[in-house]
């Protein structure tokens, strides 16, 4: 062994330097802490690489989820380009489709109770008017009317009928819009709904 004070060559197994009389013991303690601050090194290398590759795949998949939504988006543009050709050239079947995709649909619902009146525009179309009321108390006068100019209902109560909610509806077709007068009197509830077949 080496002194590393005088360079004087020594037994491996001694403990100071023949010549110098330095420790020799003290640079073979320190070696083992070289190779552990080594080591960490090595690891904490290696983490910065498995890091950087996580990193590399995530934005990888990344991209490629990005382009493949893009290419959904192609593919349904032309599918949807394709599916109007259809369309135009099979009018009357998209006709009968579209037709037979209508209801009845809520325009317009009121209600309330007593005795007064409202006035109701109603849009044109097919138009379908349900009403339904429930009176006081027996008059001759009781009554719910929903009265316009392309039809009307309603429901009434005679002095000697029983005290029950009664309902009516009707309907009606009309190219332009429509004026409505809901008509009430000694009830306790009414309710008048619209609906337009669209």
């Amino acid at each position: 062994m080496k002194c590393p004070s005088c360079g004087c060559e020594n037994r491996d197994d001694a403990k100071f330097c023949t010549k110098c009389g330095k420790s020799l013991v003290q640079k073979a303690a320190s070696n083992p802490v070289e190779e552990k601050s080594n080591t960490s090194k090595y690891i904490i290398v290696a983490l910065v690489i498995v890091i950087a590759l996580l990193v590399a795949t995530i934005g990888y998949f990344a991209l490629n989820m990005h382009s493949t939504s893009g290419n959904s988006a192609n593919v349904e543009n032309a599918s949807s380009s394709q599916s109007q050709e259809v369309s135009s050239s099979q009018s009357s079947s998209a006709t009968t489709q579209e037709t037979s995709s209508k209801s009845w649909q809520v325009i317009g619902s009121y209600s309330g109770s007593g005795s007064g009146s409202k006035t109701i525009n109603v849009p044109p179309g097919q138009i379908r008017v349900e009403l339904s009321a429930y009176p006081i108390k027996n008059h001759a006068t009781n009554h719910l009317y929903v009265t316009g100019s392309s039809a009307s209902g309603g429901v009434d109560w005679g002095s000697h009928s029983d005290v029950e909610t009664r309902s009516d509806s009707f309907e009606y077709t009309s190219s332009s819009s429509q004026t409505f007068t809901i008509d009430y009197y000694e009830t306790v509830s009414w309710e008048v709904t619209f609906y337009k077949y669209q």
